[in-house]
């Protein structure tokens, strides 16, 4: 609840002091008289319509979101606001500090303090956006305008994989505009690189800083540590008469997490009827996120008719978890061999028991590994000419590839085998024997901040062995003592896009542009299982394989956190290594259908789009109107098992599935602003967006299954064939999107007293409207929602393909209907998503002259959202919606020194996490704040000028990130803790 007065207090805070900081810069009768004439000046150039002296060149010029060369926070601040002011649609924007520098730990991180948006935590690193309320997957990224393919195995880009240092500015379109190819139903983020002949000279900095993680290392082992590195390196010339321009770039980071992480199975009544958590899975993780990264831009400018610019970008991501902990099998573990285990209830409160002790319990100890391997690659060729004053043409060619490969590791030890030294296949094929393996009891407890602690009384650093301590591995005939999940992901993408421009020099428009895009995209899914066993035999009716294996390792204790005592720890791949554990490869283990496939789409996308720059008596007018068409030809590659193919011992026979649809869909969309003065404008926006379904829903895998009893049935609700699976022939969700904004800019002088000289008043937006005085702005938003895709429904489906598997020719004459049922994603959802939200950036020198250099930036958003699925009449909300999202920033910037502090603030929301299987999940995600400070000094003359030094904190709040379930936080599903993260660091631009 204080939070959301927060929020409120922020969104009111931003409305007050509106009219505050109006009043305090008025300006003197002397500034009015001057700026009555430039406005007299203007409104007889409008009204004359001459538009003649405005060549192509000084349009481009005056379109350019380019940042005045001042260094620091305030100046990042402003050249945003910059970029915001000029824009022809409704935008959000973060720009450098200086060459090779955004603000924040991370892209990001950055993005996330921006009104609308929130980032999203991945292993304690922002990762992903929500935009207007809704998750990644309704949202797209681009790099200088080229889309980007994700190493995820659907659409949603990982934004941590991109260093920042590459990026002089980036920016969030909220209302899309007919021009923009690849744009998302929610927003759309645009990541620019440097333009090396938009600067006025040669440029470079080096930046490099020292990270370390305030906690003690979790997990031992290769690969991982506690401290960590980022070094990066931008360099900038212009060569040929200033024709030829190159940016070089190289990012190298070694970034170290640790995580406390906690992920109960869920949650049953006891015998009172109370419910109690049914198990735990519990890890100390240490994670190193390794980026190498490259980047490379050409730009040829021979003339004022032609420009060529090849942008070249590379990255190289790994990262390393070492996961050691246990698994804690409470009333949910096995319990058919005596003694089960029991639960002794203590204290229970409200139907919820907050402590107790369970008896006769046996955990499994785990030593877990997983590694990602990602490479991102980026192509993209960018050609302008200019024809004459009136006609353009601008042509583009864009590839983009990633690659990514898991490794997912468990292994298992514990005090025995499940079944007993005597377990054997009885004369029923199942495997039986004598008794649980010994066990102890665990006092557990709830504590406030949903971690649950838990002590056990017997000490699992002694006669521990390598098996299957709880007997996983039955249902498969072999001693499971691990698993190994290794999903491989291939994405990419090429897109050709041809644009031809008219402009005009007289009339309401300023230009009118048409061109088209041709885009190609294919992903590939690929999963790989193998179980690890103890000299990879199974159970026969002749044969019973290894129960345990020694092995030898090293006290640990990654879970004192929770109160656990120490644990053995050794490294599984030199088990694997040297024989003792064997991989014995098996196929949809935990996973409801085939999971590997591949997805292929083709977009056609011509457009249509109207520039305006016109006046309404004194009201000037700008914006745009147009068209976009997207018609899709998707198809989809799945598999099946074959009837009777066992799924365990690297035999499974598949048979391909394919499935397909094409769809066309009509995007208009209208941009409006009106400047009622030369601070004050009111943008309007109405667009039809869409969002092309998750890719993993288009898989066209089944798991079918047949049933005799309805063979002669005619009813395809009660068919002899059902199945469960993906949907090829899903549309995408669509949404009429509504924006409207109103902002007011305040006049102020430039922080740190840069002035602006004649190349930088004509070249930058900064220096171009004054600059320096922030805004408050005040926005709503309405999102109207409609085929949106439910995965949880059902279809019809034509089975004739799978019958000659499954019946004789005899049943093939007696079949009543080969159509049935498959429980699978539709299109059967709608709704809306609504929005109100208040930002205020305000230096405080506009209210009191002696706080120069203080200032604020507050934003507050309140959301809310109706989901409907089908007939069912109950409403939930939209998955990734925040219903409150708050950010605040003080900073101070004085003499080369800066300091600032900030606060995130997000309510809970329904997320997606890592399910079982890298699978991907929805759960709820609990809402909080997060804490991040930064002070710098920067040596602005003597022998060390252009040396900033710098130190940063981030979540200071030590954060918790939990998800639970029936809306109850009590019943915690995940529950993480990361840590304080510090850096110290040096950055130094070359004067």
């Amino acid at each position: 609840m204080k939070h959301k007065l927060l929020a409120m207090a922020i969104a009111s805070a931003c409305l007050g002091i509106c009219a505050v900081a109006s009043a305090a810069t008025a300006p003197t009768p002397a500034a009015q008289q001057q700026d009555s004439q430039q406005s007299a000046s203007s409104n007889q150039s409008a009204d004359a319509n001459s538009k003649s002296d405005k060549t192509k060149k000084d349009k481009e010029k005056a379109k350019q979101m380019q940042a005045v060369q001042v260094n620091g926070f305030v100046s990042s601040i402003e050249n945003s606001t910059a970029l915001k002011k000029n824009a022809d649609t409704i935008v959000e924007a973060v720009s450098a500090e200086q060459v090779g520098k955004l603000p924040g730990a991370s892209i990001a991180d950055a993005l996330g303090r921006l009104p609308g948006i929130a980032a999203q935590d991945v292993d304690g690193r922002p990762q992903v956006l929500n935009i207007h309320g809704l998750g990644p997957d309704f949202s797209t990224v681009l790099v200088n305008g080229g889309q980007q393919v994700s190493t995820n195995n659907n659409r949603d880009v990982a934004l941590d994989q991109y260093p920042s240092s590459w990026f002089d500015n980036v920016v969030v379109h909220l209302s899309p505009e007919a021009d923009l190819i690849g744009q998302g139903m929610a927003g759309t983020t645009d990541m620019h690189t440097i333009r090396p002949l938009d600067k006025s000279g040669p440029e470079a900095a080096v930046n490099a800083k020292y990270i370390w993680n305030s906690m003690s290392q979790l997990a031992p082992g290769p690969g991982v540590g506690n401290s960590g590195y980022n070094v990066n390196g931008v360099w900038v010339d212009q060569f040929a008469d200033h024709t030829f321009g190159v940016t070089l770039g190289v990012d190298l980071e070694n970034n170290p997490t640790q995580i406390e992480h906690q992920a109960p199975w869920g949650y049953l009544a006891d015998s009172n009827g109370d419910q109690v958590v049914g198990g735990s899975k519990n890890y100390g993780i240490t994670d190193s996120m390794k980026r190498n990264g490259l980047l490379a831009t050409f730009e040829w400018q021979p003339n004022e008719h032609y420009t060529s610019t090849l942008d070249l970008t590379y990255d190289n991501f790994k990262e390393t978890q070492q996961a050691k902990g246990m698994e804690l099998p409470f009333l949910w573990g096995t319990g058919a061999i005596q003694p089960s285990p029991a639960l002794v209830p203590g204290n229970v409160e409200n139907g919820f028991v907050q402590s107790g002790v369970y008896q006769n319990i046996n955990p499994v100890i785990r030593n877990d590994f997983n590694s990602t391997t990602a490479r991102v690659y980026n192509f993209n060729w960018d050609n302008k000419f200019t024809i004459n004053e009136d006609w353009s043409i601008d042509a583009d060619a864009n590839y983009s590839r990633a690659t990514r490969q898991d490794v997912n590791l468990e292994s298992y030890s514990g005090t025995g085998y499940y079944y007993g030294p005597d377990a054997h296949l009885d004369a029923d094929g199942n495997i039986t024997g004598s008794s649980h393996a010994p066990s102890g009891a665990f006092g557990f407890s709830e504590l406030p901040d949903g971690m649950l602690y838990a002590v056990p009384s017997l000490n699992y650093t002694q006669g521990m062995v390598l098996t299957d301590p709880e007997g996983w591995g039955a249902g498969n005939k072999v001693v499971q003592a691990g698993f190994i999940n290794a999903p491989h992901t291939v994405d990419w993408l090429a897109n050709f896009r041809i644009a031809v421009e008219r402009d005009f020099s007289s009339g309401p428009f300023s230009s009118m542009k048409f061109g088209l895009s041709d885009t190609t995209r294919t992903k590939t899914y690929n999963i790989t299982q193998d179980f690890l066993t103890l000299g990879g035999g199974s159970f026969t009716s002749s044969n019973t394989p290894v129960l345990s294996a020694p092995f030898s390792g090293s006290n640990c204790s990654p879970l004192a956190w929770m109160g656990m005592g120490s644990e053995e720890c050794y490294n599984p791949f030199s088990l694997i290594d040297n024989g003792t554990l064997v991989e014995v490869p098996t196929f949809m283990s935990s996973l409801p259908l085939p999971p590997n496939w591949r997805v292929r789409e083709r977009d056609f996308n011509p457009y249509l789009q109207f520039n305006l720059d016109t006046n309404l008596g004194a009201i000037a007018l700008r914006g745009n109107f147009g068209i976009q068409i997207d018609h899709t030809n998707q198809t989809s590659d799945g598999e099946r098992v074959a009837p009777g193919s066992a799924l365990t011992g690297g035999q499974t026979q598949l048979i391909p599935v394919t499935g397909g649809t094409s769809y066309t869909r009509y995007l208009p969309s209208a941009n409006l602003i009106f400047g009622f003065t030369d601070n004050d404008d009111l943008r309007v926006s109405a667009a039809r967006t869409m969002a092309q379904p998750r890719m993993d829903q288009m898989n066209a895998s089944q798991a079918p299954s047949y049933n005799p009893t309805y063979l002669e049935s005619t009813n395809p609700n009660q068919a002899a064939f059902s199945s469960s699976g993906g949907n090829a022939a899903l549309l995408p969700t669509m949404a009429d999107n509504y924006n409207i904004s109103y902002e007011h800019y305040f006049s102020g002088p430039i922080v740190g007293g840069y002035q602006c000289n004649d190349a930088d008043s004509k070249s930058s937006d900064l220096c171009r409207n004054g600059g320096g005085g922030g805004y408050v702005a005040v926005s709503a938003y309405f999102l109207h929602l409609y085929n949106y895709i439910d995965p949880n429904a059902a279809y019809l489906y034509d089975f004739s393909a799978f019958i000659p598997n499954y019946l004789t020719p005899a049943q093939q004459a007696q079949l009543g209907t080969p159509y049935g049922i498959v429980s699978g994603p539709t299109n059967d959802g709608r709704g809306f998503i609504r929005g109100e939200e208040a930002t205020l950036n305000l230096p405080f020198n506009l209210l009191v002259p002696a706080l120069d250099g203080f200032g604020t930036i507050l934003t507050g958003t309140h959301n809310d959202s109706s989901l409907v699925y089908g007939d069912n009449p109950t409403p939930i909300t939209v998955p990734g919606l925040s219903k409150w999202v708050a950010h605040g920033t003080l900073y101070y910037q004085h003499n080369g020194f800066e300091a600032r502090v900030s606060d995130d603030y997000t309510s809970s929301f329904l997320g997606e996490v890592s399910g079982i299987s890298a699978s991907r999940i929805e759960q709820t995600l609990k809402g909080g704040s997060s804490y991040d400070a930064q002070v710098s000094y920067t040596f602005s003359s003597g022998t060390f000028k252009g040396l900033t030094l710098i130190a940063t904190g981030t979540n200071l709040s030590n954060k918790i990130f939990s998800t639970y379930q029936n809306n109850d936080p009590r019943q915690v599903l995940i529950w993480e803790r990361y840590g304080r993260t510090y850096s110290l660091g040096a950055s130094y631009k070359f004067q």
